[in-house]
């Protein structure tokens, strides 16, 4: 009896899916349906809820529960060097305008457990960038804010980031970068010391700084429309004259209202250049 009231049905997702968007913006309708009701379904069975009420009551009302059901939802995607030509691209073409200038600051908002911003620290190392850098890695959940800082990640995950850093254009021996301990690999205090990580919520934290390249690759996903031009315009208004916003893959600026603020640099990188204030 009890396994069968652990079963969401189809209608349960979807009144969950519509909460967390009336109640907190973050918009799942672009996901494929049976991969976040499969995700919720595992949440739903391991934490043994005696009925769908009560996990809907503790999503709606428990808000450290609900960062932890977000995490679960999400899976945090993400690796060193993701997508390895829009590193490539970095590397090559928005990084030496960078160089130009005197302290160069990028933030890099919805980080995660901080992969793609150790694979930042690395570029600008080897560009000779690092020591002008200042990177600021944000995320709405602390507890992948709180991995993150400690530059830790899966020794068996190396073989994978090491290819993907040469793809992108590396030319040293990625293993110089950590130190391997057992099954981890520990990330250099030197690539440490130039990240700052902070809790920051896109949808209700104002902007912080004025920075030359924002990066927050597939976090808007999450958003409806509404929400994304509100963070879009949180972004512009973080940014620099001529600085640059780079977005994930199924993320685009075409009818957004700040559209006509930015033209494109790199369009299959979704990476962009503001031209207007």
């Amino acid at each position: 009896m009890m396994d069968s009231l652990r079963h969401l049905k189809d209608e349960d997702v979807l009144v969950l899916l519509n909460d967390l968007l009336e109640q907190y913006g973050y918009d799942f309708t672009d996901y494929s349906f049976a991969s976040v009701k499969r995700r919720l379904q595992r949440v739903y069975s391991a934490d043994r809820f005696p009925s769908f009420a009560e996990f809907r009551y503790r999503v709606k009302s428990d808000p450290e529960y609900l960062i932890y059901l977000m995490e679960q939802i999400t899976v945090n995607v993400t690796e060193m060097f993701r997508d390895p030509h829009f590193f490539e691209i970095l590397r090559k073409q928005v990084l030496p305008v960078l160089a130009t200038y005197p302290l160069i600051r990028i933030w890099h908002a919805g980080c995660s457990t901080g992969e793609e911003v150790y694979s930042m620290a690395i570029l600008l190392d080897e560009l000779n960038l690092l020591h002008k850098s200042v990177i600021y890695a944000t995320d709405i959940n602390e507890s992948v804010l709180e991995k993150a800082r400690k530059g830790i990640f899966p020794l068996q995950h190396m073989q994978q980031y090491s290819q993907n850093y040469l793809a992108s254009g590396g030319q040293q021996e990625f293993s110089a970068y950590y130190a391997a301990n057992y099954e981890y690999a520990k990330f250099t205090d030197r690539l440490r010391e130039k990240i700052i990580f902070a809790a920051h919520n896109l949808v209700t934290d104002h902007s912080f700084n004025e920075f030359q390249l924002i990066i927050c690759r597939n976090v808007l996903i999450y958003f409806n429309k509404e929400l994304q031009d509100k963070v879009l315009h949180l972004f512009s208004d973080s940014l620099e004259q001529l600085g640059f916003m780079a977005l994930g893959a199924k993320e685009t600026l075409r009818f957004t209202t700040v559209a006509p603020l930015f033209k494109p640099f790199a369009n299959k990188e979704k990476i962009w250049r503001k031209i207007s204030t």
